[in-house]
């Protein structure tokens, strides 16, 4: 059934927030309805010590938070998007211990943020930050949002008949 949910989410991938959270409430959350059943009939059923218990408590004790994509077109499923985009981060921690100091630190962490929203909004990194480099010292302060790479995306996309 987790693997019918998946199937779910890879058919309503990029579509919009509303359709996803329409489909995810009509197929996603009548599958959750049955694995919590599922879980709460197998409970009833097991030694009360036995590790699956523990596994079937921990996921019924926050099953809010794991259906909380059912509600939320913009959620995902799962925080794996998240966590592939920090992996050069947690690979290269050793080599960023010596960022020179705290800001330094702070500075890094900014940069590998941008550049992991490029990379989710299909967003040349490189593209970007020459297009932000270009145009910052021209942008007003108080729209800074407007350079955030999901804006930006339209300004960097070439036209059809320039593509080859």
């Amino acid at each position: 059934m987790i693997g019918d949910l998946y199937e779910i989410e890879t058919a309503i991938r990029g579509k919009p927030p509303d359709e996803r959270r329409r489909v995810r409430q009509e197929k996603s959350k009548p599958l959750l309805d049955a694995i919590e059943t599922s879980m709460r009939e197998k409970l009833a059923t097991l030694w009360p010590k036995a590790p699956l218990v523990e596994a079937i408590n921990y996921s019924l004790n926050r099953w809010d938070g794991l259906t909380l994509f059912c509600d939320d077109g913009r959620a995902e499923i799962s925080n794996v998007l998240a966590e592939n985009a920090l992996r050069c981060v947690a690979l290269g921690r050793r080599n960023f211990m010596f960022a020179g100091s705290d800001s330094g630190g702070e500075r890094a962490a900014a940069m590998y943020s941008l550049i992991g929203s490029c990379k989710l909004n299909d967003v040349n990194p490189r593209t970007y930050l020459e297009y932000v480099l270009t145009h910052i010292a021209d942008h007003r302060a108080n729209r800074i949002d407007e350079l955030l790479p999901w804006n930006v995306v339209k300004h960097l996309r070439r036209p059809a008949s320039l593509n080859p």
